[in-house]
């Protein structure tokens, strides 16, 4: 059975991830993608490096119909995503890769994101989109809430611990450097080459990164009481990747044990032997993602690592895996490709 979709977005990056990944997918076609400043033109003329494929020309979303669709990526700004999500028909299964349905509430997303939701009434009816940890959820929604990706790192870091009661929960800190890629397409000045390379910097330093309200929901919930954590992110000057290094207060040999009976099962998590910490070289591209433990020197105290690719495993690649469930596909479908080395 083909499945026809529909990608929201299609101009930015985690769009043109989506297509890149699709293109290989048996059973997938794509069947519209919209990108309202470039509608009119072809995905060959925005992305030279799709011009090897047949697809459709961008058109704005009114131009689809969405009766000949099975699912919709909305790969939309935040903000902008809520507002095209309410006007899409009821029946259609979403995967939305934008921050707009990942709190479920709307005091938090507004505390976050500084504005009321405008689509309150689909807030409840998401399902958060870490697909190792609501797979089952996921396979039967009709809207899917992508994470972030630096939200995803870290989870993939933390969740099993916080499950297994295996660290301090009052002493978590999690310092993570970031590629550009994960900032957009747009114009800023911060990234142009001249201002980003040779060097990296701290952002949204302190308590402002939004992120932090996926962490407070997720891990909060999974303790059964309020896991604030201590996050920096670090803007380096590398087109894709995020590496975590997380400083947890517990004995080492026995998180790396909660790890790989945690993720023995996972097809897209790899588990490193002990001491041994991740690169991003060798998850770009993929949607594989890496965690490493190591001992500290000082007894009772550990370092996780965790390193994916933001725009596969934590974005576009997460959603297509969240697709395939939804669409009644094996998970791992289109995504088992290597990492691209070097």
């Amino acid at each position: 059975m083909t499945h026809k979709v529909a990608i929201l977005g299609a101009s930015g990056y985690t769009g043109a991830e989506l297509v890149r990944l699709i293109a290989l997918h048996p059973s997938i076609e794509i069947a519209a993608l919209a990108a309202e400043r470039k509608a009119g033109q072809t995905m060959a003329e925005v992305f030279p490096f799709l011009r090897h494929l047949d697809l459709p020309t961008l058109c704005t979303i009114d131009e689809i119909d969405f009766s000949q669709i099975d699912l919709c990526f909305c790969a939309l700004p935040h903000k902008t995503s809520q507002e095209v999500i309410r006007a899409l028909p009821k029946d259609l299964k979403i995967v939305d890769l934008s921050a707009d349905f990942r709190l479920s509430d709307p005091a938090a997303y507004k505390t976050w994101y500084g504005n009321d939701h405008a689509a309150v009434e689909m807030q409840k009816e998401a399902v958060y989109g870490l697909t190792e940890f609501y797979r089952d959820d996921i396979a039967g929604a009709r809207l899917v809430a992508g994470t972030g990706c630096n939200a995803a790192t870290g989870q993939f870091a933390l969740r099993p611990l916080i499950s297994a009661g295996v660290i301090d929960l009052d002493e978590i800190i999690l310092d993570m450097k970031c590629a550009v890629s994960g900032a957009g397409r747009s114009l800023k000045e911060n990234i142009l080459h001249a201002e980003l390379s040779e060097g990296y910097n701290a952002y949204a330093i302190g308590s402002t990164h939004r992120h932090l309200g996926e962490f407070d929901q997720e891990f909060s919930a999974l303790a059964g009481r309020p896991v604030t954590v201590q996050f920096t992110p670090h803007l380096i000057p590398a087109n894709r990747g995020i590496l975590a290094t997380t400083y947890v207060k517990g004995d080492a040999e026995k998180i790396h044990q909660t790890f790989a009976e945690a993720y023995k099962d996972e097809p897209f998590i790899v588990v490193l032997p002990f001491g041994t910490a991740p690169s991003t070289h060798d998850v770009r591209g993929s949607n594989f993602c890496h965690i490493g433990v190591a001992a500290d020197r000082q007894a009772g105290r550990a370092t996780v690592f965790a390193a994916l690719d933001n725009l596969c495993k934590g974005s576009s690649g997460q959603a297509l895996q969240n697709a395939n469930l939804m669409l009644g596909e094996a998970e791992t479908t289109g995504l088992m490709a290597p990492a691209l080395f070097p």
